[in-house]
This record gives C-alpha cells, sequence and structure tokens, in this order.
C-alpha cells in the first residue's frame, strides 16, 4: 500500500486511490446537507441560571440542571472535604484499591432513599446503560426496548449481542403483544428496558404496567431514571421508589447538579454485576472529589420539595402557554418540554431567534431525534423564575407571529 495514496485493492482487477481519511469527508458531506452537524461553542456559567456565550449574557434554558444544586455552595464545599480527604483520584478500579470507604457510605445512603436492598456508584450514565444490559443478558436472551429509548440504551443493546425487539413508545400493549409473542420461544431470559422520563419527549411511562407485565411474564425489569432523579418520586428519587423494578441506573450530573451514575438493585443483583460488569470492573473508580458532590447532593434533594414543585408547576404553565399558542409540545408531562417545529432548518431558525432574544435553548435534530421531529427542547429549572418562563413564552410568541 502507498504510504501517500493509500492504495487499496478493491478486487483482483482494480485498484482505487484514496486517502484513508476520506471517508469523514464523505460522511459529513451527508451530514452538512441534511443540516446535521455538530459544533461545539464555549460556554461560561454566569450567576444563576445565565450563562456567556460569544459575549453575549443568555438565560440558559436547556440545562439539565433541574434543581440548580451544580452552583450550589455545599455541592462544592464537600468536593473540597473529600478531596483533601482522599486525595484528587480513586488510583485505579473500585476492585484494585479503588474503593474508598466514601463510594459504600455513599452507595449505603442511596439504598435507603432509592428503597432498595442496595446500590452501587457507577462512573457515568452512558457506560452503566452501555454496559449492564450486556452484564445481564447473555446471547440467548431477548431485549424489549421502547423504541424512543436514550442512545446509551441502543447501544447497551447491540454490545449485549443478543435478540433486540422495540416495542411502540410507551405502549404496555404493544409489549405485552411481544412478552406474549416470545414467551416460550426458548430465550435464557426477558429483560424489559425503559426510560422513566423520556429525555427527548419529556413524557413519563406507565410504570406500573411495565411492573405488571415483568411479573406476569416473568421478566427482568431495567429502567433509567436520570431525568427523574432529583425531580419525581419520594424524596425525589425517582418514579421506581417503592415499585418492584428489579435494576435502577439513575445520574447525578442532572437533576444532581454533579457527575456519576448509579445502580439500585438488589444484593444479589449487585454482587453479580461487581463481576460481570465490565464497564464498573475496568474503570478506574470516581474521583474523590465527585462523590463528595455526590453526597452533598443526596443530602440536600429529599428536603428540596419545595423547588421540585416549582419546576413542575413551572412547566405546566408554559406547556399550556405554547398550546395557545398552536405549538406542539408533544406528550410533555415534566420538566423537560419540547417544541417541536418538524425541518431541521425550522429549529435551526428558532433556536438562533430566541438567542438573539436572550434565550439559550439548543435545537435537536436527527439522529437524537426522528426524521422531521427536530425542535427545541426547553428545559425548565429551579433556578428559573416564573418571570422567566413568561418572558421566553413571550419570545415564542414573538417568533410564532413574525
Amino acid at each position: 500500500m502507498g504510504a501517500a495514496g493509500g492504495l487499496i485493492r478493491a478486487n483482483s482487477q482494480t485498484t482505487i486511490n484514496m486517502g484513508k481519511f476520506d471517508f469523514i469527508d464523505a460522511t459529513f458531506e451527508a451530514r452538512r446537507q441534511a443540516n446535521q452537524v455538530r459544533r461545539l461553542r464555549d460556554m461560561t456559567p454566569l450567576d444563576g441560571a445565565y450563562m456567556q456565550v460569544d459575549g453575549r449574557r443568555l438565560l440558559n434554558c436547556c440545562s439539565n440542571d433541574y434543581l440548580g444544586l451544580s452552583r450550589h455552595p455545599l455541592l462544592a464545599e464537600r468536593a473540597g472535604v473529600f478531596a483533601q480527604r482522599y486525595g484528587a483520584g480513586a488510583t485505579a478500579s473500585r476492585l484494585v484499591c479503588g474503593n474508598y470507604p466514601c463510594f459504600s457510605e455513599l452507595e449505603a445512603r442511596l439504598a435507603w432513599l432509592k428503597q432498595t436492598s442496595a446500590a452501587l456508584i457507577l462512573n457515568a450514565g452512558y457506560q452503566a446503560n452501555a454496559t449492564l444490559l450486556p452484564a445481564l443478558c447473555d446471547r440467548a436472551a431477548l431485549i424489549l426496548s421502547d423504541e424512543l429509548n436514550h442512545n446509551s440504551i441502543i447501544n447497551g443493546c447491540r454490545l449485549a449481542r443478543c435478540t433486540v425487539k422495540r416495542y411502540a413508545h410507551n405502549d404496555p400493549q404493544d409489549l405485552e403483544r411481544l412478552l406474549a409473542e416470545n414467551a416460550d420461544q426458548g430465550f435464557s431470559r426477558i429483560v424489559i428496558v425503559t426510560e422513566t422520563v423520556f429525555s427527548m419527549d419529556g413524557d413519563i411511562v406507565d410504570l406500573d404496567a411495565l411492573v405488571s407485565l415483568a411479573e406476569t411474564y416473568n421478566a427482568i425489569l431495567m429502567v433509567d431514571e436520570a431525568h427523574a432523579t432529583g425531580v419525581f418520586g419520594e424524596k425525589g428519587m425517582g418514579l421506581s421508589c417503592g415499585k418492584a423494578v428489579d435494576v435502577v441506573m439513575g445520574t447525578f450530573g442532572k437533576g444532581g447538579g454533579g457527575f456519576g451514575a448509579y445502580v439500585a438493585c438488589s444484593g444479589r443483583i449487585l454482587e453479580y454485576l461487581v463481576n460481570y460488569c465490565q464497564g464498573f470492573i475496568y474503570s478506574t473508580g470516581l474521583p474523590p472529589a465527585v462523590v463528595g458532590e455526590i453526597d452533598a447532593a443526596l443530602e440536600l434533594i429529599p428536603e428540596m420539595e419545595d423547588r421540585r414543585r416549582m419546576v413542575l408547576e413551572n412547566a405546566a404553565w408554559f406547556r399550556e402557554r405554547m398550546a395557545g399558542l398552536g405549538l406542539d409540545t408533544g406528550p410533555s408531562a415534566s420538566q423537560i418540554v419540547p417544541v417541536v417545529v418538524g425541518d431541521e432548518n425550522d429549529a435551526l431558525d428558532l433556536s438562533r431567534y430566541l438567542e438573539e432574544k436572550g434565550f439559550l435553548v439548543v435545537a435537536i435534530r436527527p439522529p437524537s431525534v426522528p426524521p422531521k421531529k427536530s425542535r427545541v427542547r426547553v428545559s425548565l429549572s429551579a433556578l428559573h423564575t416564573r418571570a422567566d418562563v413568561e418572558r421566553l413564552a413571550d419570545a415564542f410568541e414573538q417568533w410564532r407571529a413574525a
């Protein structure tokens, strides 16, 4: 193979010339044509919910910091305390020498709050979903996955290398159809996986129906509480609290204001995951400062009922205002309120218009959402006042009238 031209033999008769990275240009061209190219922008957090972007002060209406904890002084203080006590890093995986006492103490508190027998701290939500499913499944398993599950769940299904079937979004009847059809097909186990609050549509799963189906068909039920943790459930600990859910994944990088993820489950499942979840086994433990942030968040979240109520009331008010303008917010029933416009260009134009009016609301386009379902995704936070939400709604009304 030529060093400069990258000669690649296509078959026994022909040879083609191509640079080894020409595939990048070809791939990006298709994305450029569809207006789906993503770019990084520097953004500096300011006071409250404001960000500085390209020299402008914008109200941040797309953050997942639902309770405003990322700016809470106790998280920063506790991070410093844990860093001083244990050092800057865990230095190894927790199975080697990185299992500091702060991990087990935090897991005990988390299990109590989640009303489960055990809990395990993992490094990130994406890593958790991408490695929990392969741990729970063998090649003879069947995964039944909601068709609008997060990309991390989709890739976890792929990495499990077993049969995967998608059921219609948030549709227990379609899920039951698949369970009935596959109950006697020789699968080693059946795993149902869903989000509880869906990240792009903001709607909420019918969890009681799924718990009942899992019990009826002897299936393992795994739920992703990333966008519910902090906002929903008893003490803000998610919609699965007190329910017969087998494996609960959640994160601290959203309602928790910091970083990290967790699994809440039985002691039997936890022992299994410690031995078979490769994302846990082969990753260095979280830095102690991050464990300190989580510790502080779990101290604060149970007492923040007023913040939870305010966020959800503001979201309900905003949805009603958007409906009055004839704008589509889909099935949203949470702090996540998409305004669906359909075309990628329209979503980008709306995002730019809102930025000109002083609001940071990012356009979400395929492949993050289905084709013709591009949108701007409004995420409301306890840092937003009702006056902030009213001004945002006014900006949508002005865009609608333009």
